[in-house]
Formats: structure tokens, C-alpha cells, sequence
């Protein structure tokens, strides 16, 4: 029966389930694919139907598996907010902070977690870093307390905090012919390879945005999902791209790069601290935004409703 279902059998499932991927949840829970198909299957025989389906390589969830699935995301939810109500009443000497956060923000806020952690050393920090769909993903399913990117999403109702200022540049290889040029005109990028994130960027959705209204071509030689795949790419003289200034704090003495003094750059943009408009926050997350919100003037965040 259901009922009989350990918590771990719900946990590996529900890792199954959102994934839909054996090894992605053996390598989330840090075991291995054989526990947790013995898990599954355990949990299986108590449901009394299948709850997955392999169709192809893909594995799909079943009317049943839908079915417990949501009810994992239930009672782990609930065993989640107990957690925190019991570390709340115990102050800030314990608690979790679970963060998701976008791969450019890896660059600084692990530094902000240090200063933090020596402020409230007895809490727990969890920290995921991902692309922007997959923030998206978790944020939608309210699996982490909070979410750090570049641009708020525009179709779910959150509350989106600044807190950072995320100046966005344009870099080249240190011998471009741009290299030492002053007031670059926009219009002079045109026909330039570019090396640009992967599309649902924001960074590139910000860049797109800056040349469209330029009326600026934009030449894509090569798309890469990560920062440190592109600044490779420029410093190899493939092309030239946009990175936020964060990306370059370790590489500023390797004279790799330079950084093209074009018009309209910086980019001004914000990091912003974003969560579910209508979630509860622990006392340990209302500690965290009250530590970034130090970082600049901005005090409050405002929902943003989601078209």
C-alpha cells in the first residue's frame, strides 16, 4: 500500500519525475542508477501500477506516476516548510538557504555566501548553478527559496529584488583592431563575429535588444553555453562578444582581452534576487536579502506579474 511508502522511495521519485532521467536524479541525490531504480521499483509495487514509461531513450511519467508525483511534491513541500518553521524558531543559528543561481552570477555570489556564512556560520547553504531555462524550471516548481538572474522572467508572478549593478561590455583578443580605438560608433560592430550565449539568455537577449535598436547587424559566428567557452573563443581571435564585467574579475591581469570602448557600453543592467510572489520566507532568506540588499541604494523589490 501507498501509505507504507518510505521517504526516501519519494524522494528518489520525485527526482525521477522531474528530471525524467535516471542519471540526472542519481547524480542529484548522489547515488547510484541502480539504487534508484530499486527504489522505483519498490515504490511501484506499493502503488500497485507502473509509474513510469519508457518510450524510445525518453522516459515518461504515466496517469499514476502523474499522480504521485504531485503528491511527492505535497508532502516534500510540507517537510520542507516544517524544517524551516522549526529552524526559524530556533533563530539564526540554524536553518538552509537554498539558492539557484544563474552561471554568470558564479563569479560573485559565492563571495557574498562566504561573508554571509561568517555572519550566521550554523546555516546550511545549498547552491545550483544553471542555465537560464533551468532556473526557470525550478523556479516554476518553487524547489529553492531563492533565484539570482540577470532579467526577471516576464511569465511568472514573482517578487524580483535588485541588489547589484551587472555593466555588460564588449571585449575583444587584446590585438583586435579595436583594441585601442576610443568612441567606437555601434554601426562599426556591424559584420563582426560575434560569440554569443545560447538563445533565452538574458545577456544575449539584452545584446539582441542594444543592436536591434542600433540597427546594427548582428553576426553570429558561434553560439556557447558558457562564459568561460567564449572568452576563450575571443581571446583565440574567433570573434568578439558581451560579457557581464563579473566574468572578467580573474582575468584581468592575463591581458587576454580588451575591453572596447564602444558607444552605449556599458550596458547597465541589474542582478536581481527573485522568489515566488506569494511565498513564504524563512527567517534565514529574509537575513540573505537583507545582506544583498546592502549591496546598493535599491530597497524593495516589486512583483512582477507575468504575461
Amino acid at each position: 500500500m501507498i501509505k507504507n511508502a518510505t521517504l526516501r522511495q519519494l524522494k528518489v521519485f520525485e527526482a525521477v519525475a522531474r528530471n525524467l532521467s535516471f542519471t540526472r536524479a542519481s547524480e542529484e541525490l548522489h547515488t547510484t542508477q541502480p539504487t534508484v531504480s530499486i527504489q522505483l521499483k519498490q515504490l511501484s509495487a506499493l502503488v500497485g501500477l507502473p509509474l513510469v514509461e519508457q518510450v524510445g531513450k525518453k522516459i515518461h511519467l504515466t496517469e499514476a506516476g502523474r499522480l504521485v508525483h504531485e503528491a511527492c511534491r505535497d508532502i516534500l513541500s510540507r517537510l520542507e516548510r516544517l524544517s524551516d518553521e522549526i529552524n526559524e524558531s530556533q533563530g539564526l543559528e540554524r536553518g538552509r538557504l537554498r539558492l539557484s543561481i544563474i552561471s554568470t552570477a558564479k563569479y560573485f555570489v559565492p563571495r557574498l555566501l562566504g561573508n554571509f556564512y561568517r555572519q550566521y556560520p550554523g546555516i546550511e547553504v545549498s547552491l545550483e548553478v544553471l542555465n537560464r531555462d533551468q532556473i526557470l524550471d525550478r523556479l516554476s516548481q518553487n524547489l529553492d527559496d531563492l533565484y539570482i538572474m540577470g532579467q526577471p522572467p516576464e511569465h511568472l508572478e514573482v517578487v524580483s529584488i535588485p541588489f547589484m549593478k551587472n555593466p555588460l561590455v564588449v571585449i575583444a583578443a587584446a590585438d583586435h583592431l579595436l583594441a585601442r580605438k576610443k568612441n567606437i560608433d555601434p554601426a562599426r560592430l556591424s559584420g563582426e563575429p560575434f560569440i554569443v550565449r545560447e538563445k533565452g539568455s538574458g545577456t544575449r537577449l539584452t545584446v539582441e535588444d542594444f543592436f536591434r535598436k542600433h540597427d546594427v547587424n548582428l553576426n553570429v559566428r558561434m553560439t556557447l553555453g558558457s562564459n568561460e567557452a567564449i572568452k576563450q573563443a575571443v581571446a583565440g581571435g574567433l570573434g568578439i562578444a558581451v560579457v557581464s564585467e563579473h566574468t572578467l574579475s580573474l582575468d584581468q591581469e592575463s591581458g587576454a582581452f580588451a575591453v572596447l570602448d564602444v558607444k552605449g557600453f556599458p550596458l547597465l543592467r541589474q542582478w536581481y534576487a527573485i522568489y515566488p510572489a506569494g511565498k513564504h520566507l524563512s527567517a534565514v532568506t529574509r537575513a540573505f536579502l537583507g545582506y544583498i540588499g546592502k549591496q546598493n541604494d535599491k530597497k524593495s523589490g516589486q512583483p512582477v506579474h507575468g504575461s
